[in-house]
């Protein structure tokens, strides 16, 4: 997911209308906590669990046919997305379980959010039955994801998750392609987010936003579990 190198800190961004600039709180100021997320900037750490509960052959299957839609050889999006030809081919065979880095790596570079590659979550009908069938979670570093629900509209998808990140954890992830953005609100703990070189603090009930078309970081600060609600916005390519 990440070469090592130190990401460069993203320019300033004033943001426009439609969008939020490169990093935005609720408070109006950033995190002073930038110490531990710059020391993550250009290293990932280990790497996660399987990025998915179960489903690996559907989702080598779903990236398959997503490359193969665009023209894009096997060996093309391998080193365009900064992973390894036998693991991407692993991958698309049904044989190795990605990372969560290694998924958000490839949809970048694909252009596509996440749910494209792992599956949607099932609709909710009236008796709410849809939710007996499985959802995806996804797991990284430090982040446990439940794809609560994927929304359309002409140009944009919209990516609901409930996270969990349990303390002391650290997660540095990929950029996302041109244009994506994050939008966090935090219910239970301390979690320091956004942009590797320029992290937002969030408490209880605070929201915080940022480009994540740009290497971006999570940390929980504190020795207390982050239960919050991301919401990631696609513009579409």
């Amino acid at each position: 997911m990440d070469s090592g190198a130190q990401s460069p800190r993203p320019p300033k961004d004033t943001g426009t209308p439609d969008r939020p600039a490169a990093a935005t709180r609720a408070a109006g100021t950033p995190s002073a906590d930038t110490d531990a997320l710059d020391r993550l900037s250009g290293n990932a750490g280990a790497p996660g669990e399987p990025a998915v509960d179960g489903g690996t052959p559907d989702i080598g299957r779903r990236i398959r046919r997503l490359r193969e839609e665009r023209g894009i050889s096997l060996s093309a999006l391998a080193r365009a997305a900064g992973v390894g030809k036998a693991t991407l081919s692993g991958l698309e065979n049904g044989t190795r379980n990605p990372t969560l880095e290694t998924l958000w790596a490839i949809t970048a570079e694909l252009g596509v959010p996440l749910a494209m590659a792992v599956g949607t979550p099932p609709p909710v009908d009236a008796g709410g039955s849809g939710r007996a069938q499985v959802v995806p979670v996804v797991h990284g570093t430090a982040v446990e994801g439940t794809l609560l629900q994927v929304f359309e509209d002409e140009k944009v998808t919209y990516e609901l998750y409930r996270l969990v990140l349990r303390a002391g954890t650290t997660q540095v992830s990929p950029a996302h392609h041109e244009g994506v953005t994050e939008h966090v609100t935090v219910f239970a703990g301390t979690l320091s987010a956004g942009p590797a070189g320029a992290p937002l603090r969030a408490g209880p009930g605070e929201h915080i936003s940022w480009r994540s078309d740009v290497p971006h970081a999570y940390a929980v600060l504190g020795d207390q579990d982050v239960h919050a609600s991301l919401l990631i916005r696609y513009p579409r390519r």
